[in-house]
């Protein structure tokens, strides 16, 4: 696995970093448009040499889940037609590893498996690079349940409060799942 170009950091890139590392955020999304699909992490291919190489995390199983949940609530990437907006992923469900799709560096996903607690999707929310003014109201309803049930999804999985024997909550606590390479630590 070689290590991605280093790439200068735009202001606002480093903003939400700090922001993303200051907070204990579990969930997060990053909407574009030009497509219509779900992607997860990792973004960045592997082997770079590589473009479309499927580059899955350690928690390839959860980021499938949580995409799907997106996926599935769409009105039209849950559409089984392959002549729509997004139809060459409807035998994949809608969904698609990034580096899969295509393999690019320097992605906020990535950059909030490895750096923070943080699982991020992408969501292509519909074909149109730049949709006009009157598109979005469509395009709004379009995503609102998908939205709404990927949100419901921060209650699935292990949550609690890591404590000492006195009850106080232990700040930065490594939390470990057998089986799953990739800890997560406590907030503050």
């Amino acid at each position: 696995f070689l290590s991605p170009p280093v790439l200068q950091v735009a202001p606002e890139t480093k903003a939400v970093m700090k922001w993303l590392r200051s907070i204990p955020f579990v969930l997060s999304a990053s909407l574009h448009g030009g497509e219509l699909v779900v992607t997860y992490p990792y973004d960045y291919s592997r082997h770079p040499l590589e473009e479309k190489m499927f580059s899955p995390t350690p928690d390839e199983k959860m980021f499938k889940m949580l995409a799907k949940a997106y996926a599935d609530a769409h009105p039209v990437i849950s559409d089984r037609s392959e002549l729509r907006c997004g139809g060459n992923f409807v035998k994949r469900g809608g969904i698609i590893n990034g580096a899969e799709w295509y393999s690019f560096t320097g992605g906020m996903a990535d950059f909030n498996y490895l750096h923070t607690n943080c699982f991020e999707i992408t969501v292509e929310v519909g074909c149109e690079k730049f949709p006009l003014e009157e598109e979005l109201f469509t395009i709004w309803h379009e995503n609102r349940d998908s939205l709404l049930n990927y949100m419901e999804m921060v209650h699935r999985g292990i949550k609690g409060i890591v404590s000492d024997k006195f009850g106080n909550p232990i700040k930065n606590a490594r939390i470990s799942v057998r089986g799953i390479q990739h800890d997560v630590t406590t907030g503050n």
